[in-house]
């Protein structure tokens, strides 16, 4: 019966609408599905563009499917390490495996437990103009600044009680606080207390060691060392005088960077990754892969940001969209106050030839390679942030 009625309706169709009228009716029902589907594609595609836009605003980088987050990095580095003859010296190639990075990947700032900024410190990797630079800060963003006292010897690799006693030092502060240091990474988890915002700076290696060498043979270092500590005795002159390419090119023993060589618990400042691997032994040896690979794991898992001084306005950045707690306003304030670019510049440095600078590189190459990861790592937090490259 239904079929009947069903064959009765499409017969009458046929008689009263003529055949051109139904494919143009056919054709337009066309159009107007095209004309939906185009539209949905381009409805989805501004949702997700304001969803990214969503993300890159948010103060923390906290996922909200709720997971545990990997504290791995979805960076992946391949360290290609070749030397050079001549002026090339040693160099290191690195390959991006992951072609695309989200900023909700690379903020670990929300992993902290507190609002704590500890900020370990490097020498001579504009570490001075960088506390500086925090401390006006702190007025602008109301957290509280505090910063080490000068030391007669300052120690940089302490024991466990140290260890203990200095995480519970800046336990107390009441937060939103910041403190600054020279030490090594410090595990508070591992004496029962809630992670801080891991934050440091790091600087070309080689660089870094020859800025150092003139730093602690500068007139004004050893008058503020005298002014803090009376009772020190002065250099001896020609300490002083010593050039750093001489030094190199005789193999004096202040300029012989021999891989596996350890210092006592004072401090070892020719190395960065010691400041990121931590206090134990495996950390202790100059140049050793050991101490670099976990000084990358602890860089991936805990430090929210490390600057690159070579690349300031970057890191700053950087540090503006990933810690705004405590760095929201620095790139102004940073540029108003170009004198902080000056802190501790030692005009008493000499210049450096190229061929010495691949003499020293050839003993410094994991200490490179560790540089090149921290930069490769700021350069995919940048480019998270979906800001145009300047």
């Amino acid at each position: 019966m239904v079929k009947e009625v069903i064959t009765h309706v499409v017969r009458r169709w046929r008689q009263l609408v003529p055949w051109r009228l139904s494919e143009m009716l056919a054709l337009m029902l066309l159009t107007v599905t095209v004309f939906l589907f185009v539209h949905t594609n381009d409805l989805a595609a501004q949702l997700e563009s304001a969803k990214q836009q969503q993300q890159r605003l948010a103060l923390t980088g906290a996922r909200s499917d709720g997971q545990s987050r990997d504290h791995r990095s979805p960076l992946a580095l391949r360290a290609d390490a070749s030397s050079a003859s001549g002026a090339g010296g040693m160099r290191y190639k690195f390959q991006q495996t992951a072609p695309q990075f989200h900023f909700g990947q690379l903020n670990i700032t929300g992993n902290a437990g507190k609002e704590t900024l500890f900020f370990n410190r490097v020498p001579k990797v504009g570490s001075q103009s960088t506390m500086q630079l925090l401390k006006r800060l702190s007025y602008r963003n109301r957290f509280n600044f505090h910063k080490d006292h000068p030391q007669k010897v300052e120690l940089i690799n302490l024991n466990p009680p140290q260890e203990k006693r200095l995480c519970s030092l800046i336990n107390i502060f009441r937060p939103p606080a910041v403190y600054v240091k020279h030490v090594c990474f410090l595990d508070f988890v591992k004496y029962g207390y809630d992670p801080p915002i891991y934050f440091n700076m790091v600087r070309d290696p080689v660089e870094r060691i020859i800025s150092w060498y003139y730093y602690v043979r500068a007139p004004w270092y050893f008058v503020e060392r005298k002014r803090a500590f009376p009772e020190l005795e002065l250099p001896d002159p020609n300490w002083l005088k010593k050039d750093y390419e001489q030094c190199v090119l005789s193999n004096d023993w202040e300029c012989r960077y021999i891989e596996g060589d350890k210092k006592d618990r004072v401090g070892d400042h020719r190395r960065m990754t010691g400041f990121f691997c931590g206090m134990e032994e495996d950390c202790s040896a100059f140049n050793s892969e050991v101490a670099m690979q976990k000084a990358k794991r602890n860089v991936e898992k805990y430090y929210a940001v490390v600057g690159v001084l070579e690349e300031m306005n970057k890191t700053l950045t950087v540090l503006e969209h990933y810690i705004p707690r405590f760095f929201a306003g620095a790139s102004d304030i940073y540029q108003e106050e170009k004198r902080l670019s000056n802190v501790n510049k030692n005009s008493y440095k000499p210049p450096v030839a190229e061929y010495v600078k691949d003499i020293v590189r050839k003993n410094f190459t994991h200490e490179i390679e560790f540089y090149e990861f921290c930069k490769q790592r700021l350069h995919q937090q940048y480019l998270a942030l979906g800001l145009p490259e300047n």
